[in-house]
């Protein structure tokens, strides 16, 4: 096993590997940009080191400083967490280069999977169903017009590189389509530092599944149960919940077979996501796979009892998974709520500033992942993820209810967030129903909003006729 690990990220993915590390006895060193000089990571690594000023194109994406870091701190390995360099397969490279242990997959297999025209070829010859879209990368504004005139609108300009919602773009006929590259590049560029594009067929209204795999070196791999990420505002995810309420048994065991034959048709180890989109009827289409760990995974973590980034950390390490596929049980249900810096009110416009008052949600099945502490400043610099507020029940309204009540109790004063956002969207019907798609928060945004008192007793008198 590895006795010091140096944590590439920051905010509460950059906490969670720390204090997976410190129950496993690893010491963390954390690299941090100047604008997190006083985190909470940096406070409670064992050793931090700066790597460069606030933008993080001279920080959190320099590779070079990152991997010196490590070096001059006698790491053995480094973690990516998610976001930043954690797909980046030249960065995974340099520090196998650099006798540093990349705690994710090869390079060689981040760049199989990243490399969407080889991936949709992979999935085609294993039979896993695949979205109709471009067979490479597309050169520019011109060739996405072509190809999307040949398979019809929508289609979505989708980074190479992409993640967590980073780098997409809808267009919804040929005038839009010069626009939609173009814009979805610059943002990919400036996420991603790889501006690669393809396009791929929008199934409209679809449910987003995302099922999480483990593989270790020895070849190994399982799949955890999937997850619903559907709730998404602009292609960013809001809310997940595993299991998916929507799946039969049978869609289920068929969703995650297929997850399972993607991820040992790439050969794959380390913690990854296979991600689906299912129509109206009932069909599902591979979307790509995240060779990394997903800001979502607590909720898997809750209904299955397995601490993912460990498990993440071993394989890394060279060691065999834990347990078998036979060992994995789903019980009860979760709930993840991204809680953000920003303003709902005000078109979810993003609120950094300092937290003057913060008091997080406890009780069981409870969970809160959070790198803010009162008098703690949040960055503009970065995306507006504040925390994660995760709950499980046994069952699913039962989950609901607690995510309402510990949402009631979260407090962060200082700066705007989604908390009261999040709160008035648990009472929406559909979203009690489990009927919602990727386009529920695009229809529904605006009622939620002006949800009030009398709106939310009558939803809970229905639920309470129906389950008392």
């Amino acid at each position: 096993m590895f006795k010091r690990i140096l944590i590439a990220n920051r905010g509460e993915i950059a906490l969670r590997v720390l204090r997976c590390c410190r129950v496993m006895g690893i010491e963390a060193v954390v690299a941090y940009s100047t604008a997190d000089a006083q985190s909470l990571p940096v406070q409670l690594a064992d050793e931090a080191v700066c790597i460069g000023p606030a933008p993080s194109r001279d920080s959190y994406l320099n590779q070079a400083a990152i991997v010196e870091a490590a070096k001059q701190t006698g790491c053995e390995a480094v973690h990516p967490g998610y976001g930043f360099l954690s797909e980046n397969a030249d960065f995974a490279q340099l520090c196998a280069d650099n006798g540093l242990e990349f705690i994710g997959p090869s390079a060689d297999l981040i760049r199989k999977m990243g490399d969407k025209e080889a991936a949709r070829e992979l999935m085609k010859k294993n039979h896993v169903p695949i979205v109709p879209g471009s067979d490479s990368m597309v050169k520019d504004a011109r060739q996405a017009k072509e190809i999307a005139d040949k398979i019809g609108y929508p289609v979505l300009v989708k980074a190479s590189a992409g993640g967590g919602g980073r780098g997409m773009r809808t267009a919804w006929s040929s005038e839009g389509i010069e626009e939609a590259f173009e814009e979805a590049r610059a943002e990919a560029l400036s996420a991603f530092g790889d501006g690669s594009l393809y396009l791929e067929k929008r199934i409209l209204d679809p449910h987003h599944i995302e099922v999480q795999i483990l593989g270790d070196k020895e070849g190994h791999i399982v799949h955890l149960g999937e997850r619903d990420c559907s709730m998404q505002r602009r292609n960013q995810k809001i809310l997940e919940e595993a299991p998916a309420s929507i799946l039969s048994d049978k869609l289920r065991k068929k969703i995650t077979q297929a997850a399972v034959k993607a991820a040992k048709a790439a050969g794959y180890y380390s913690a990854g996501t296979v991600e689906f989109v299912l129509d109206k009827n009932g069909q599902f289409y591979f979307i790509e796979m995240n060779t990394r760990v997903q800001v979502e995974h607590p909720v898997t973590e809750e209904v299955t009892g397995i601490d993912i980034v460990r498990e993440q950390v071993r394989i890394a390490a060279g060691l065999p998974l834990t347990f078998k596929q036979d060992d994995v049980k789903i019980s009860g249900h979760a709930i993840e709520c991204r809680i953000n810096a920003e303003s709902p009110w005000k078109n979810f416009a993003p609120c950094p500033g300092k937290v003057e008052n913060l008091h997080l949600p406890d009780g069981i099945g409870v969970r809160t992942e959070t790198a803010l502490y009162e008098g703690c400043e949040i960055s503009p610099f970065y995306d507006s993820l504040a925390a994660k507020l995760i709950v499980h029940a046994q069952g699913r309204l039962d989950a609901i209810r607690r995510l309402r009540a510990a949402l009631e109790e979260f407090i962060i004063d200082g700066v705007d967030t989604n908390i009261e956002f999040q709160f008035l969207l648990t009472f929406h019907p559909d979203f009690v129903r489990g009927r919602y798609t990727t386009s529920f928060l695009e229809k529904n945004t605006k009622d939620i909003l002006g949800w009030d008192l009398e709106s939310r007793k009558s939803v809970k008198q229905e639920e309470q006729a129906q389950h008392g």
